[in-house]
């Protein structure tokens, strides 16, 4: 089952994909599922395909800093 908010085909494969490589992998034993999801997640606001995207620490000038 893909994360909630996922409706297009291509992020469920996307979703069924990454589960089946973290099972194979061994890795993340109990959580697979939240981990998959949160790949599908991360990649679905990096292309803005939720309804509000986080702004990158990458994106920031670093005005708002105090000067030392």
């Amino acid at each position: 089952m893909p994360p909630r908010g996922v409706k297009s085909r291509k992020r469920s494969r996307q979703y069924k994909k990454v589960l089946k490589s973290i099972k194979g992998s061994g890795r993340y034993k109990g959580r697979q599922k939240e981990v998959a999801a949160r790949i599908v997640n991360k990649t679905r606001r990096k292309k803005g395909e939720t309804k509000s995207r986080r702004r990158s620490s990458r994106g920031r000038s670093q005005s708002h800093r105090k000067a030392a």
